[in-house]
């Protein structure tokens, strides 16, 4: 059935409890996401010392969880598709569960890095599944907006919550930031088995696309391990160019495979709207340029200015605070405005914010040099990040929800392993033969200046799908959503 919208404000539909509680649990999901990748960072020191590794086996803690959250997501989009999302979503997030507590009880870094993985694996699958589950629930429009809204300020909640937490957790033991995400884990499984909407499976399609598959997934697991390896490996060195020559031609094969197959696992075509374009490239330069500042900003508190790992949490605090009480209210501005234009006016802020910082020197006094560039900042990923998350999913079928959703994950993911490895790339050569700590900061100001160039490149991107005239609002036909069913007798029209 369908919903005609034929006048300009309709009625808002009355959420009921079981789809506040359909939107709390994949909230979580995505909050222990952001909440594990912030708290991990904290206790690398700690987990380093007490397990004996060396800095090469530490940082793959890190690196094991990139892996096989970026090289597996446009697997688990196109599986939730397929497979089911309420099913998908429940197994992953199971699985997340016992990584959690499997990476709080091991006394190996082998182990430590396995269970990294397997987290990093299991959120490749949540995050599309939960993402397609809000799309294909809640109707395009002001009602998903709405959602999408909620959902991307608990992504900004958890990062934020995770900056403090693992500062004060890590002063009792490391171990409690792994453990940490076990319990919410659970309680947010149980919850779902009883929330989530039922999804059946995709019955009616051209079979399974093994060998796109395997390639897809062999070729992003190639390109995240060959950026993460390259400023070790060195960037012109055989097997880094040997590494990037092998994924240029899995790339091909795959971009051949998905032409022919019947049922691809990504469809091309989809990236011939330029909205979609730009949302997957604005969403690589988003997360990219604030990897790349939030890596340097870290490195210039603790190493230059002396500051604890729980003072510079809070330094980032104000940004993501303001995130979070923002985020909310982004759904109704994108409503009136529409998305191009917000993440126009957050990438603006973006490089306001980075270009601010560049000032900074060795006593910087925090209210007038640091504050500043975390509020732009803050103001600009509420902005960019709900507004991209709706720019990618409206006007896609509910068939094909889960493979943008994959992808658009898949954009952040790499755009963040990519332009992070390039500033910490250009960091290096910029290094001081004498490490003085006005030399060192220097050396950071290339740095800074690369991540303000992503963040005008997206900008710029932007600014292209605001060269026609706006279209005017006007009444179309959407597809009957879960809400709507839900809501009371009056079934009411929904505004797009």
């Amino acid at each position: 059935m369908t919903s005609p919208l034929t006048t300009p404000a309709a009625p808002a539909v009355r959420w009921t409890p079981r789809l506040w509680g359909t939107l709390l649990v994949l909230c979580a999901a995505m909050f222990l996401d952001a909440l594990d990748v912030s708290m991990v960072g904290v206790a690398l020191p700690s987990i380093g010392s007490d397990l004996h590794l060396s800095t090469s086996t530490l940082q793959w803690i890190v690196s094991g969880y990139i892996l096989g959250y970026g090289g597996l997501l446009l697997l688990g989009g196109r599986t939730a598709d397929l497979l089911g999302r309420r099913q998908v979503f429940l197994v992953a997030l199971g699985a997340f569960a016992l990584a959690s507590l499997l990476g709080g009880l091991v006394d190996s870094g082998p182990l430590l890095i396995a269970s990294r993985f397997i987290k990093g694996l299991s959120a490749a699958f949540t995050a599309p599944a939960g993402l397609s589950i809000i799309t294909t629930t809640f109707a395009e429009g002001p009602l998903r907006n709405r959602a999408l809204s909620i959902y991307t300020t608990c992504a900004a909640t958890g990062f934020s919550m995770g900056l403090v937490l693992s500062g004060l957790l890590t002063e009792a033991s490391w171990r409690l930031t792994m453990l940490l995400p076990a319990p919410i884990a659970l309680v947010a499984l149980l919850a779902g088995v009883k929330l989530l909407p039922r999804s059946t499976r995709e019955k009616e399609h051209d079979g399974y696309d093994v060998p796109g598959a395997v390639l897809g997934t062999a070729s992003m697991l190639l390109l995240v391990f060959t950026v993460v390896q390259a400023p070790r490996a060195g960037w012109v060195s055989a097997r880094t160019l040997l590494s990037f020559l092998a994924v240029a031609a899995l790339l091909s094969v795959f971009v051949v495979v998905e032409r022919r197959s019947p049922g691809p696992l990504v469809r091309l075509g989809v990236l011939r709207s330029g909205r979609q374009a730009r949302a997957q490239l604005g969403a690589m330069a988003f997360f990219g340029s604030y990897v790349g500042f939030q890596f340097l900003v870290t490195l210039y508190m603790q190493s230059l200015l002396g500051w604890s790992a729980l003072h510079t949490a809070l330094a980032f605090l104000p940004a993501g605070a303001l995130v979070a009480v923002s985020s909310a209210k982004v759904g109704s501005i994108v409503d009136r405005f529409g998305t191009a234009r917000l993440i126009a006016v957050g990438f603006a802020l973006m490089v306001a914010g980075y270009a601010l910082f560049l000032r900074v020197d060795l006593h910087p006094a925090y209210a007038t040099a640091v504050l500043p560039s975390m509020l732009l900042i803050g103001a600009a990923c509420a902005l960019v990040f709900p507004s991209l998350n709706i720019q990618a999913t409206n006007g896609v079928e509910d068939h094909e929800q889960g493979m943008v959703s994959g992808l658009l994950n898949t954009s952040v993911q790499v755009g963040g392993a990519i332009f992070l490895a390039a500033v910490t790339a250009v960091v290096t050569a910029h290094a001081p033969a004498h490490a003085t700590p006005q030399a060192v900061l220097d050396s950071y100001r290339p740095g800074l200046l690369v991540v303000t160039g992503i963040a005008l490149a997206g900008l710029l991107i932007t600014l292209t799908g605001l060269r026609g005239p706006r279209t005017p609002q006007q009444s179309v036909v959407v597809a009957r959503s879960t809400v709507e069913r839900e809501a009371d007798a009056g079934r009411v029209a929904v505004r797009d």
